[in-house]
């Protein structure tokens, strides 16, 4: 595959609701986004959720695979093959060297390893599609990308530079918990989430990573009777007090992940933010496939031998270009 080509990729990835797994194109070389193509869904059913439940690794990889294959088929296409597998007692399900044989197609996998087996933390990895996205955009000023799933993790881009690799093009950490499901209302209680930025999480210097004890260290600070609206505060609080790690202001927020629905976070946001708050739907993206499209790019970067994170993304030492490419 020529450096500099553009090529039609796919990703694939999972996805939690509804549960299954989602595919979309993107028209790249792997460094510039040229163009988004079309998006699938694949749902788990009733007996794949409960034997991704059991925990039977072996079993479960072959659904997976099996699952991917047929979705990918879809997309005759696509020059190469991104595969990130649903995650099953801290590892990712399913084989990229199985879906290349059955396919007939370079798969690119396991995108996380080379960067913890380097000291880094093996994500976030978006952070180096988005500096493209910003690029995709005209983005002339930096943005930031605030991805809301299991965490609220944010991503400072200025697409002035050239490339992710660039030294000051990306910051990215974790910001804070993620907001509650729906949008709720209410008013949030000041005291709680003034208890929960009192945490020493927040003072910590970027990049840095909100573990599950960390997270629970921030729940408690809420109190167990926390309200659907002071849980939404905290997290635009925390999202506010992420932003003076920033190295310059950004002119605009992008929202995206499962919790850009929460309406009552994107208008408290709004409020709090010396910047433009729109979602990735708004702003015309794919928002519902946005991290298979960045997987599909990922995928080209790797196969090109470009790097996917660095240490102001991961923690790692020096950059890093990730995951394994299985050929047929």
């Amino acid at each position: 595959m020529l450096r500099g080509q553009a090529v039609w990729a796919v990703g694939v990835v999972p996805q939690a609701d509804p549960p299954g797994l989602t595919a979309a194109m993107v028209h790249s070389d792997g460094t510039s986004l040229l163009a988004f193509g079309p998006q699938r869904f694949r749902g788990w059913d009733v007996a794949e959720c409960a034997l991704l439940r059991r925990g039977a690794a072996e079993a479960a990889a072959e659904m997976v695979e099996t699952a991917a294959a047929q979705l990918l088929s879809g997309f005759p296409e696509a020059a190469i093959i991104g595969f990130r597998g649903p995650q099953l007692a801290g590892a990712e399900v399913g084989s990229g060297s199985v879906l290349a044989a059955v396919l007939d197609r370079s798969v690119v996998w396991d995108l996380r390893a080379s960067d913890r087996q380097l000291g880094g933390r093996g994500g976030p990895l978006s952070p180096f599609f988005h500096h493209a996205l910003a690029r995709y955009l005209g983005a002339r000023e930096p943005l930031a990308v605030l991805t809301l799933g299991r965490r609220a993790a944010l991503a400072w881009v200025d697409a002035r530079e050239p490339g992710p690799e660039v030294p000051g093009a990306l910051m990215a950490f974790d910001a804070g918990p993620a907001p509650p499901p729906g949008a709720g209302s209410g008013v949030p209680n000041p005291k709680a989430v003034a208890r929960m930025l009192a945490d020493p999480f927040f003072l910590r210097m970027p990049p840095k990573a909100l573990d599950d004890t960390a997270a629970a260290a921030l729940a408690r600070a809420l109190g167990s009777r926390a309200t659907r609206a002071t849980r939404t505060g905290a997290v635009a609080a925390a999202v506010a007090r992420g932003f003076e790690h920033f190295p310059a202001p950004p002119a605009r927020l992008l929202l995206a992940g499962p919790g850009r629905a929460n309406t009552m976070l994107v208008a408290r946001l709004a409020a709090l933010l010396p910047c433009e708050v729109e979602t990735v739907d708004a702003a015309g993206l794919p928002g519902d496939a946005l991290s298979a499209a960045a997987c599909a790019h990922l995928a080209l970067r790797v196969a090109r031998g470009l790097p996917t994170s660095g240490p102001a993304t991961t923690g790692v030492a020096a950059l890093v270009g990730g995951g394994q490419i299985s050929r047929p």
